[in-house]
Parts: structure tokens; sequence; C-alpha cells
């Protein structure tokens, strides 16, 4: 089999950061890392789940709603994918920098978990969420569609 195309990108050689990952047609898969891969630390499940609910949520909700593919975590539990279709590069790093203060700053009922809407809405940690997303949302301050690019990285970690 043909190796994909995530797994052809040398993870020893970026860290924290938004990526390109993939252009399939219309759809742009954006590698949303909020840990080093490899780096020995990686986010915790119930963190992770809290983040996925709060991302898909407000991203869908936002004025790019209707340009959401998917919103998900990534299996290494490094950091969340991104699939937009038809919005600029400059407006997903906003989206994504406008959903990371929304889940820093976010106070009350996680959406979507009860029992009837969640098949695992007892693992949830929102404290741990709002800490988790800081490192990201300070790399992506003044972050440019150039730095969207793996190799813009390569030479500056």
């Amino acid at each position: 089999m043909e190796k994909i195309a995530s797994f052809q990108v040398d993870h020893t050689k970026f860290s924290v950061g938004m990526y390109i990952s993939r252009i399939d047609d219309d759809i742009v898969t954006y590698d949303v890392r909020m840990v080093k891969p490899n780096g020995g630390v990686y986010l915790a499940t119930p963190s992770m789940h809290t983040i996925e609910h709060l991302f898909a949520t407000y991203a869908r909700n936002s004025e790019f709603g209707k340009n959401i593919v998917y919103v998900g975590p990534m299996g290494c539990r490094t950091g969340f994918y991104l699939l937009t279709r038809g919005i600029s590069h400059e407006n997903a790093i906003k989206l994504v920098r406008e959903a990371y203060t929304f889940i820093r700053d976010y106070e009350g009922v996680i959406p979507g978990c009860t029992e009837v809407e969640c098949g695992n809405y007892r693992e949830h940690d929102l404290a741990s969420a709002k800490k988790d997303v800081v490192p990201l949302l300070e790399k992506l301050e003044g972050y440019t569609v150039e730095m969207l690019d793996y190799s813009w990285h390569f030479d500056k970690n």
C-alpha cells in the first residue's frame, strides 16, 4: 500500500503550529498541532474530548460554519485535523485562533455532553482543555500563510 500523506512528513522537524496537511480538490486538511510530535508529552484523552466538542461546536457555528467539513482529534494525541472547503488559509488561521480563544475562555456546560448526545459523555476535562489550547494560541500570534507549510519550520526549531 502507498504511504498516506501525513506519514510522509518528518515528524522530528516540526512542533506546535498549524500546517496544511493536504489539499484534495476543494478540501483542505489542516494539521492543528498542539504539542511536539514524539515530544514525550501528549494530550490527555478527557482534555482532547472536551476540545473536540468545543472546537467543532465553535467552528460549525462561526461565520465559516458552512465551510467546515470535519473537526477531529489525531490518534497520536498531539492535535486535531480541521477539514475545510471554500475558505482562505488566512481565514482558517483566524478560525482556529478564535476557536481556541473561545475554548481558553469557556465557562459552562460542555456542548453535547450528555448520555444521549455523546458516546463517552463522562470523560471530559474542561480545566485541562483550557490549559492545553494556550501553547497553540501563543504560537498562532502573527502566524502567516507561509507558516502553514511544514518546511517553513524545519530550520527554525
